[in-house]
């Protein structure tokens, strides 16, 4: 039987695949004619949907613990949306690359929220990880990974954003995974709504474009509710900074996804940091068995 630390981590490497990945989805849709603003509104109208049907209690359990289920629910819309409109307005690789620097404010917050104490074996992992990310993400044309317009701060921003939310799903331990993934899919739904008004203003049309892609649409959300409450179970049990750590799988996922899907190339520099960011994983991994191993 896997323990349940291994299904946390399971279930976050779950989450890093779907992310990696569910850009296609969304491309298609962008292709067919809604802004990406409006598919993830529509996309997370089942998702809150499904996840209401399905698991009931959820909503009792928001509504019981309120406060700790709105902070989750404006973090995880802000840090989805936020990177969503940036990634419409400048360059895709900056803004990945910005965002992807929440590791880096993890560290802190864990520290502040949860009293999370990184070892030396922490930040050297969390060193390797990132190394590996800035060398699979870095594009020397592009300039320094400083932000340089208003777009790139909302970049940054997210990647915040998504370093509280994480530190928030772990505090929140006396809630269910599904109450907490039901929370940040309606968090992202309600600050989707106003974006998709501002990008996608003509109203009037949503609903033959969203009834014309309703089946590529539903598939969406509803991988998006599964996926969501297998990260908020992950995010859970397993540290926040080693968390963030696991999560930078996405990189990976989605530079493989990119040369199937799109036909984009893999450089040599994918592979070499995607060696770094596996390395830093196979670390924190092995270190974690040591200390239970101590414990023990």
């Amino acid at each position: 039987m896997p323990s349940r630390n291994s299904i946390a981590i399971s279930c976050l490497l779950v989450g890093a695949v779907t992310w990696g990945v569910i850009w296609y989805p969304f491309r298609l849709l962008e292709q067919a004619g809604l802004s990406s603003s409006l598919s993830t509104l529509a996309a997370y109208v089942v998702a809150v949907i499904a996840g209401a049907l399905v698991a009931p209690r959820a909503l009792r359990e928001i509504t019981g613990q309120w406060r700790d289920m709105l902070q989750i629910a404006l973090f995880a819309g802000l840090s989805n949306v936020g990177f969503l409109v940036a990634a419409t307005g400048t360059e895709v690789v900056r803004v990945v690359l910005l965002f992807y620097l929440a590791p880096v404010w993890t560290v802190p917050l864990a520290w502040m929220v949860l009293k999370e104490r990184l070892s030396a074996r922490g930040y050297a992992v969390i060193a390797m990880a990132m190394a590996g990310a800035l060398i699979m993400l870095w594009r020397p044309e592009l300039g320094a990974p400083l932000p340089r317009n208003g777009f790139e701060w909302l970049a940054l921003a997210a990647g915040v954003f998504f370093a509280a939310t994480n530190v928030l799903v772990r505090r929140a331990q006396a809630a269910s995974a599904e109450a907490k993934a039901l929370a940040a899919c309606i968090g992202v739904l309600l600050v989707a709504a106003p974006a998709a008004l501002v990008v996608q203003p003509d109203v009037g049309a949503w609903a033959a474009l969203v009834v014309s892609n309703g089946v590529l649409i539903a598939i969406i959300g509803g991988v998006l509710l599964a996926m969501t409450i297998a990260m908020q179970y992950g995010l859970s049990l397993v540290p926040a900074n080693r968390a963030a750590v696991i999560l930078l799988t996405e990189l990976i996922v989605a530079a493989m996804a990119a040369y199937v899907l799109a036909g984009e190339k893999l450089r040599l520099t994918d592979a070499l940091g995607g060696a770094l960011i596996v390395a830093g994983g196979w670390v924190s991994a092995l270190g974690e068995r040591s200390d239970s191993a101590e414990d023990g």
